[in-house]
């Protein structure tokens, strides 16, 4: 099928004065884009499952019950991750793609000469670009934060062997939280453990702070083990110590809590194996407890600007390629066009860090990159129309 015959071109004038795009022709641009980005998807995926079993053979091959089923799965769980974070390169290769298949064949010239303006031809490409954004970070990146946590938690047995508690941090395990058997406004406690085990839910060492509404220290316990249960942390032969009393052994003590140990031990993985339904509430949680949630708050929003730095990918790539050129200006350009979302990428790169050590706002900087890029092609692409 092919454009280059008028008959498919709505002969009605849109109100900038060119024609406007049947849904025939509208279809066909977004099946160009949409073969290129599976084709894409399907190669860097084969290539990233390939590489990694030779790098997984050549670590893991000598050990004993480790085959190629092993370590083919041990890298498939780590595939959905790598396929979303390159996601907007596949988009931006994919456009330079569609542009040039367009160009070459001299179907873009049809449709300029038959009075279709840029932003009409773009139209069905930004919204694909958008359609496919949405599908990642709604499908695509739970699937990949489950598999990626997977992956972390296989790594760290099977590569790193570490099969022993978890040392949470060289402080320990800090956390504060409101004493539910007061009204809000009440006293809190803050608790402090050394260790936890992953296989028995157990906290080491578990020191419990209680303070009054006004911040005044008013005693704490001490026990040498603890287990944080649906109910609350359930301590045993915990010192009570409070000033002017004589310290007190009790064999139980439950202190009420909300926080749930799953959430609590996923506090301690990176924000990227939280998926993107789970983390509103599992940032709440977090700030309830006292932990930080910079990093997951940066998350959600990257994730939530991912659909609009796709389309601006796909503007990225319209500059660079629309207008027909002779020779090897074509990819000259679209070399100049990939160029520049590499530099849009380290560019998002070093804005994701200040924004993580709090240099600059979490919305300025999971937003910059695809608000900028967006301003930027807009601004050439109507340079290029009306210029």
């Amino acid at each position: 099928m092919s454009i280059l015959g008028l008959t498919h071109l709505d002969e009605r004038v849109d109100v900038t004065g060119g024609r406007r795009l049947s849904p025939t022709v509208c279809f066909y641009i977004a099946r160009i884009f949409l073969t290129w980005v599976a084709l894409l998807f399907l190669a860097i995926g084969t290539i990233v499952v390939f590489a990694g079993v030779v790098d997984l053979m050549n670590r893991l091959g000598r050990r004993e019950g480790v085959d190629f089923l092993v370590v083919l799965n041990f890298s498939m769980l780590k595939l959905p991750f790598i396929l979303q974070e390159v996601s907007p390169f596949i988009l931006l290769f994919a456009s330079l793609g569609t542009f040039w298949r367009l160009v070459r064949k001299n179907e873009l010239v049809v449709l300029r000469a038959a009075g279709v303006s840029v932003w009409q031809f773009l139209l069905p490409i930004v919204v694909s670009a958008l359609a496919i954004g949405l599908l990642i970070i709604t499908i695509l990146n739970p699937i990949a934060a489950a598999t990626y946590g997977r992956f972390q938690v296989a790594e760290e047995k099977i590569l790193k062997n570490r099969t022993e508690a978890l040392n949470l941090s060289n402080s320990g395990l800090w956390i504060r939280q409101p004493d539910l058997t007061e009204p809000a406004g009440g006293g809190y406690y803050i608790l402090h453990a050394s260790a936890l085990d992953r296989d028995t839910s157990i906290f080491d060492e578990l020191i419990v702070f209680r303070f009054d509404r006004t911040g005044r220290f008013e005693g704490r316990y001490d026990a040498g083990k603890a287990t944080l249960t649906p109910d609350g942390w359930r301590l045993e032969k915990a010192w009570k110590n409070w000033p002017g009393e004589k310290p007190l052994l009790m064999d139980r003590l439950l202190i009420p809590s909300k926080l749930e140990f799953e959430r609590l031990e996923n506090s301690f993985a990176k924000a990227e194996t939280i998926s993107f339904w789970s983390l509103p509430s599992f940032i709440d949680q977090l700030q309830d407890a006292g932990f930080p949630a910079r990093a997951h708050k940066l998350q959600w929003h990257r994730l939530l600007a991912m659909p609009a730095l796709f389309a601006a990918m796909v503007l990225l790539a319209a500059t660079t390629s629309l207008r027909p050129h002779r020779r090897g200006r074509v990819i000259l350009l679209m070399l100049i066009g990939l160029g520049a979302g590499f530099l849009l990428y380290i560019a998002s790169s070093i804005v994701f860090v200040l924004g993580l050590t709090s240099k600059i706002p979490i919305v300025l900087a999971a937003w910059t990159p695809a608000g900028v890029s967006l301003m930027l092609g807009i601004a050439l692409l109507l340079h290029l129309e009306d210029g």
